[in-house]
């Protein structure tokens, strides 16, 4: 969960957290665009951020334009960079009259609802969030984000030398604890007199907080565990820090983290935000709206670094350990055959 590092918020907390948007005065800016031509199927990509070095953000640019070449079609970005200029893509994007306007991140679920309601004939797509109320013009995809958790767990079950798994998460709640709990229990899975813990963030600015993130992976590793889930979005750096100092090891989610801390961080829980991209258009051309889809190893919306291709360049500590990713490769298999289920703490939220 990392976005400035990326901040991916599980459906319950979205619009709690959402900041209300600021009335914008400038246009749109439009980064990245084809061509249009009359009659062509159109799409239109909203990103929370400036894409620029972001590749779970790049994954979805990837996606609309993947989408707009298997159709024929054109596409835009809008690239936003802060409240006011999120809100003022989104009418850009809606005065447009794309065929589907894609928006990714929470930070949308307000807009959205405002506009599907005020222009129920445009099409929108959702990804890694969704409005509260539902819309028959809008469709959302979301990810089964504990499933490629228990996975990286797994991992650190196989690689403690301690035999000591922990987790730095963001808050004590079911949806927060997605990130955390099925760490600890794909640890135990493959050595179950594993010892696991969680550690919270908390404070009064938990997905921007590197210091107090730093301050709970210090007191695990102070306790022996040496290896750690780092759930605490922007935070993550300081997990990564904390575990370098002490010759210890994290893993990060949704991009590849390991170049921010070569030798530190082992793998990485991967969102496809493209495979969303391309499925969720599919879908909504298809006539199938207004609902939500979720996205696990099955649907390869989820994954790991090490099960991508490129893991060798990756930087990421699992390449040196090819027998661990057999294991966890036949460990992918049980869930995506059925034949292993992930419990999700948020299922009951």
């Amino acid at each position: 969960m990392t976005r400035r590092s990326r901040r991916s918020l599980p459906l319950v907390a979205m619009t709690a957290l959402l900041v209300a948007g600021a009335t914008a005065c400038n246009a749109a800016k439009d980064d990245a665009s084809s061509d249009s031509s009359a009659g062509a199927t159109s799409f239109t990509l909203v990103t929370p951020d400036a894409v620029g070095q972001n590749e779970f953000l790049k994954l979805a640019v990837t996606g609309v334009k993947a989408a707009a070449k298997a159709h024929s079609g054109t596409e835009k970005v809008f690239e936003s960079t802060d409240t006011a200029s999120q809100q003022q893509n989104v009418q850009a994007a809606v005065d447009a009259a794309p065929d589907i306007v894609v928006l990714v991140g929470f930070e949308f679920a307000d807009l959205v609802a405002q506009q599907a309601e005020a222009h129920p004939k445009q099409q929108f797509l959702m990804i890694d969030a969704c409005t509260t109320k539902a819309f028959d013009n809008v469709s959302c995809g979301v990810f089964r984000e504990h499933e490629g958790v228990f996975l990286a767990g797994a991992e650190a079950g196989l690689l403690t030398k301690s035999g000591k798994v922990g987790a730095v998460d963001v808050l004590d709640t079911p949806v927060f604890r997605r990130f955390s709990d099925p760490f600890a229990a794909g640890a135990q899975h493959v050595a179950p007199k594993t010892k696991t813990g969680t550690r919270f963030v908390g404070g009064q600015s938990p997905f921007d907080d590197s210091a107090r993130a730093k301050e709970q992976a210090n007191d695990l590793l102070s306790d022996g565990y040496d290896q750690l889930m780092a759930a605490a979005a922007a935070g993550n750096y300081g997990v990564f820090e904390a575990a370098k100092a002490k010759g210890a090891f994290a893993y990060g989610v949704d991009v590849n983290q390991c170049p921010s801390a070569p030798g530190t961080v082992v793998d990485n829980v991967i969102k496809r935000t493209d495979v969303a991209v391309e499925k969720g258009v599919e879908q909504v051309l298809g006539g199938q709206t207004g609902t939500t889809t979720s996205y696990g190893l099955k649907e390869g919306g989820i994954s790991l670094t090490g099960l991508e291709d490129g893991v060798a360049d990756s930087q990421c500590v699992i390449a040196k350990h090819a027998d661990v990713l057999k294991k966890v490769k036949a460990l992918r298999d049980q869930i995506v055959s059925g034949e292993l289920t992930v419990d999700d703490p948020a299922a009951a939220s």
